[in-house]
């Protein structure tokens, strides 16, 4: 039996710091010291640097001279470009999973995901559950290659998701995905994919109009 991997310090304050930020318990803008996060985290320094460096390699957090790190802030032009990107690679994953991909098994699992949307209890769950609905295509479409340019900017597109859970009308959401099931029920990549822009246009008025109010 392989012998289960421990977690790196570094890793485990990437993680915190990561969610922290995807959720905006740290909100966009937020100054990172690290001497303040050492007395919060009770670790020393070096872990808290690397871990923010794999932050900023993923672009939640940004160096400035002068300044130090920070949570990256968004504008309506960084949210369409991280949503045209999105919609691009996820497009490309369903073509590909919807040729190379067991059907059944995509259908089973969309499945699954749509009751965690249902019946998500916080927004936390709710986006999870999205993540891994979507995240379906990518896990069908055997390109490994592919998977890798979504995971690049994984973490943006999980915090445009967060704002948009708090945003009026999210409950609505669940529908919308339905319809990105009933496509691949009926083996129609063009469903699909117009699915997923409806989505995606919808996403995007909500997340701009919140940025309009809370920026």
């Amino acid at each position: 039996m392989a012998k289960i991997k421990k977690a790196s310090l570094v890793d485990q304050i990437y993680s915190t710091l990561r969610e922290d930020i995807i959720t905006m318990k740290l909100p966009m803008g937020a100054r990172l010291n690290v001497n303040e996060l050492q007395t919060e985290l009770g670790v020393s320094c070096t872990p808290i640097r690397e871990a923010v460096n794999r932050l900023q390699q993923e672009e939640l957090v940004i160096y400035e001279n002068n300044i130090g790190a920070r949570v990256l802030t968004l504008d309506a032009h960084d949210v369409r470009e991280i949503l045209e990107l999105a919609l691009t690679l996820q497009q490309a994953a369903v073509r590909l999973s919807m040729k190379n991909g067991n059907r059944e098994e995509m259908l089973r699992e969309i499945d699954e995901q749509l009751e965690r949307c249902r019946t998500a209890r916080t927004h936390r769950e709710s986006v999870k559950a999205v993540h891994n609905l979507i995240g379906v295509f990518y896990r069908h479409c055997g390109n490994q290659r592919l998977d890798r340019s979504m995971i690049a900017i994984q973490g943006q597109v999980l915090l445009l998701r967060h704002i948009y859970a708090d945003c009026p009308g999210y409950e609505s959401h669940a529908e919308e995905l339905a319809r990105i099931r009933d496509g691949v029920a009926a083996d129609s990549e063009a469903d699909i994919c117009a699915a997923l822009e409806a989505y995606n246009r919808r996403s995007a008025l909500a997340i701009l109009a919140w940025l309009r109010t809370h920026g």
